[in-house]
């Protein structure tokens, strides 16, 4: 039988002890596990670039409402989920294909009291366990990366939105230079990374059924963001706790050839929003 890429991806983000890795980091920090805040997690809970930041960006470009129902495809830690619970006080279910960060994040979301707002779900992007037209808002942070199938991805995004519902994006695509250099902070090889160009994204969620509305390309932002962290970690060495965690024992080759990616065009991130026709 040929490999399940599937399986090769949830070995890449799954290791087995996330949760007391993220324990040990709290505490190293500072942090009691019994009086944590969505803020104390951020660090390590939103796994994609410039964390915070960029999730704040998009929120605020497709002004996100308290009555949304929204569903985070590729939720990861489920960090994100738990922002736009806390800050917009809508409602966000997340789904995952490694199941280990399904539990954790469950078990996190727990660790700050939002198990009423935020729940996720081990799920692949290809096949949503919902119905049509169940979500206001679809929003999805570098998880496409992983995924061959970009109609599909696109497709079912499109079948679980409102009529005039919104996909709101944050990715990472191939730029117009030469072939990415692996390790990256999604695949340890070019076999689990399945990059699209950004004629070949516009292309797919158009197909979907979905206008795009705006995108935004956030190269240089993102190289800004990378420079200041590792300046940061220069002087003081790296934080208890940070996606560090989560990237393994080559985590700075990881980012460092990321950073070089991004610099010399061989990929580009874009966030962007497009509403369901």
């Amino acid at each position: 039988m040929p490999p399940d890429p599937d399986a090769r991806v949830r070995a890449h983000y799954g290791s087995g002890d996330i949760l007391e890795r993220i324990r040990s980091a709290l505490g190293a920090a500072g942090r009691s596990v019994g009086a944590l805040s969505v803020d104390d997690l951020a660090p390590v809970d939103e796994f994609h670039t410039r964390g915070r930041e960029s999730t704040v960006e998009l929120a605020e470009l497709a002004g996100l409402a308290s009555d949304d129902v929204v569903i985070d495809v590729g939720c990861g830690l489920g960090g994100t989920a738990r922002h736009l619970a806390a800050r917009y006080g809508c409602r966000v279910t997340g789904i995952d294909l490694t199941a280990e960060y399904v539990e954790v994040g469950n078990r996190l979301t727990g660790w700050v009291g939002m198990h009423d707002r935020v729940e996720l779900q081990h799920a692949s992007a290809l096949d949503l366990p919902f119905a049509d037209a169940s979500f206001d808002v679809a929003w999805t942070e570098h998880a496409q990366m992983n995924i061959a199938d970009k109609r599909r991805f696109y497709a079912e995004i499109a079948r679980v939105l409102k009529p005039g519902g919104r996909l709101l994006f944050h990715d990472i695509f191939r730029g117009p230079g030469k072939a990415p250099e692996y390790p990256a902070p999604w695949a340890e090889d070019e076999s689990i990374s399945a990059l699209a160009t950004e004629a070949e994204a516009r292309s797919a969620i158009d197909q979907a059924g979905l206008a795009l509305t705006d995108w935004i390309g956030k190269v240089a932002e993102s190289i800004a963001f990378f420079e200041t962290v590792a300046a940061r970690i220069r002087t003081d060495g790296p934080p208890p706790l940070g996606i560090h965690l989560l990237m393994g024992d080559n985590a700075a080759v990881k980012l460092r050839n990321y950073v070089r990616n991004l610099s010399e065009a061989r990929l580009i991130v874009a966030l962007g929003t497009a509403l369901k026709r």
